[in-house]
């Protein structure tokens, strides 16, 4: 999953283990663009919908509208109780998050927006995806945009190769490119294999998601109806032993049992995560990353820095082969796969 533009410019990206520390900022990119985040919609368009598709549906189409900017979840209590077993939130999130990697096919549309600095980022995308296990595919591509300033993110997964491809303006696109097939040997060295979820080690959708949930640990479920759905509002709080070793000088506050203030977060990082999963499907259709917002030190509780919204949700419909074709140039282009391989690390179950 490509990287937002940092301030004041986006330089390269260092290869090696700098490129996979475990420094705070690294999270702080990702929750940027973790994924592409996306703005809540307003109107029937904007909650899960499954049905089939036009026939003369594109699966590649262009990115979609720029999304307002975000609000909180508007949503009203069915009158269920929040769930007492935080291990039930657990599985819930774990069941969503399998359901998208043993899908048969999904397509849906994105609608984005996330909050980098004093910047804020809208856009929209598709992606598409067909086959499961070493027959799985995939495609995201996406425009983000904040003033004068349009980035253009490309992913395709052909099932030998993960290219993860980026262009800022008119300067000449960026290529990474990942061996899937070593990347799944490394995968059966570890065991993990079986679990079918190779996507959640290289991009689309379900990296970022996936991401997310090593950093947090979900702690509640709600029943609660979004804009006429049943869903499950399912709220994230840090796994306190990741956030000391992102923070070792402030380990001994993050252990004690009072934590530490959302403020007191760097800028960009998040406070915690909430996933709206639909009850029926069990499909997420709505991801948010909040922050307390602004230069430290600062003041005032987290608010929604990061969206991620799904709509136009198909699955198990026909997908069009030609979407996972790509023969990008050699200009460019770096090929990563020692790295992804050297640094992999199990997601947990």
């Amino acid at each position: 999953m490509p990287f937002p533009p940092r301030e004041g410019g986006d330089p390269p990206r260092p290869a090696g283990p700098a490129r996979r520390g475990t420094r705070w900022r690294r999270l702080a990119c990702l929750v940027a663009v973790a994924a592409l985040v996306a703005a809540p919609s307003h109107g029937a368009d904007s909650v899960y919908r499954r049905g089939p598709a036009s026939a003369t549906a594109d699966p590649v189409a262009a990115p979609a509208e720029a999304a307002p900017v975000p609000s909180p979840i508007q949503s009203s209590s069915t009158g269920a109780e929040s769930l007492a077993d935080a291990g039930q939130a657990e599985r819930i999130v774990a069941a969503a998050l399998a359901g998208i990697a043993r899908a048969p096919s999904i397509s849906l549309r994105v609608r984005q927006l996330v909050r980098v600095g004093g910047r804020v980022f809208k856009g929209g995308g598709r992606y598409v995806q067909s086959g499961t296990d070493e027959d799985q595919r995939f495609r995201f591509e996406a425009r983000l945009s904040a003033e004068s300033e349009e980035f253009d993110i490309l992913e395709v997964c052909d099932g030998l190769f993960h290219w993860n491809s980026r262009r800022q303006g008119y300067i000449a696109p960026t290529t990474e490119r990942i061996d899937v097939r070593r990347l799944r040997e490394k995968l059966a060295t570890l065991g993990l294999l079986q679990r079918g979820d190779t996507a959640a080690y290289l991009g689309g959708i379900l990296e970022p998601l996936a991401q997310t949930r090593e950093w947090f640990r979900f702690t509640s479920a709600v029943a609660v109806e979004i804009e006429g759905v049943p869903a499950w509002s399912i709220t994230g709080e840090w796994d306190r032993e990741r956030l000391a070793a992102l923070l070792p000088d402030e380990a001994e506050a993050i252990r004690a049992a009072a934590a530490i203030e959302p403020a007191s977060l760097p800028e960009g990082l998040p406070w915690s995560v909430r996933f709206s999963i639909s009850r029926k499907e069990l499909f997420p259709f709505r991801v948010e990353w909040l922050a307390v917002p602004g230069p430290r030190p600062a003041h005032g509780p987290p608010e929604v820095v990061g969206l991620m919204e799904f709509y136009d949700v198909r699955i198990g419909d026909p997908v069009d082969a030609a979407a996972f074709v790509h023969r990008p140039g050699t200009e460019g282009l770096i090929d990563i796969t020692d790295i992804a391989v050297t640094y992999l690390k199990p997601l947990r179950p």
